[in-house]
């Protein structure tokens, strides 16, 4: 059961991330039972899982949603990661070597061309891939985990709020915070680190239309196969 629940509830997560599922979606539990053909108790387990990520929200006699971030809490999450990497920052300047900043160079300089060519949706995808290297370098795997965690989070805002993000300006201060951790200036990169994350919450500005209804079966038909894609063949007519 706990293997299944898990199965459910990584399906659910990606139709999350690829915002078919937005936030504030109602998660029936009867319903999401008839989508995956198993037992409203594995449902619960896998939406628990979502909640203990972030990702839902499970309220009393109302029951669960896709989380629906506000403002405040969008800067407690770019609060987060500022924290975890300025502590990866310190440990950076004292122990990467040459390959390892020649690493974080080139990716930058595929974020460059991105953003030369116009292409903003690689550059904005190059940009938080800097953030995952970043961390990556540091070679600690529970430290990924917990901020590739609060990474997805910020999927919930970019479903929530529009995006108007000044790449050239977060590309250069990548370059700048890997310059100065490379020189040891550590105090100035921590400084820019904080300076980066607030300038990427300025740039969510609240989406006030309304967002269509979900249907969960359409949200989620991607991700069946199978006996549940029968299954909603069978349930939908199609």
């Amino acid at each position: 059961m706990g293997n299944l629940s898990e199965q459910i509830s990584e399906t659910l997560k990606t139709a999350i991330l690829e915002q078919r599922l937005i936030p504030g979606t109602k998660l029936g539990e009867r319903e999401l039972a008839e989508i995956f053909g198993v037992s409203r108790i594995v449902v619960r387990q896998a939406l628990i899982r979502l909640g203990t990520d972030g990702l839902v929200t499970i309220e009393r006699n109302r029951g669960a949603f896709v989380a629906k971030p506000s403002l405040q809490e969008a800067l407690e999450i770019y609060d987060t990661l500022t924290l975890l990497e300025q502590g990866v920052a310190m440990q950076l300047s004292e122990r990467l070597d040459a390959a390892g900043w020649d690493k974080l160079k080139a990716h930058v300089a595929l974020q460059a061309e991105a953003i030369d060519r116009g292409d903003h949706q690689a550059a904005d995808e190059l940009g938080q891939g800097f953030h995952t290297m970043f961390i990556a370098l540091a070679g600690n795997r529970l430290l990924q985990d917990i901020h590739a965690q609060v990474v997805q989070r910020t999927f919930l805002l970019r479903s929530l709020y529009t995006s108007r993000f000044d790449y050239c300006n977060l590309l250069n201060e990548h370059t700048k915070i890997i310059n100065l951790l490379e020189r040891g200036r550590v105090k100035q990169a921590m400084e820019l680190i904080d300076a980066h994350h607030r300038h990427v919450v300025r740039g969510y500005v609240l989406d006030t239309s309304e967002y269509p209804t979900v249907n969960l079966k359409d949200a989620l038909r991607p991700e069946l196969s199978g006996d549940n894609e029968s299954q909603y063949l069978a349930a939908t007519g199609t």
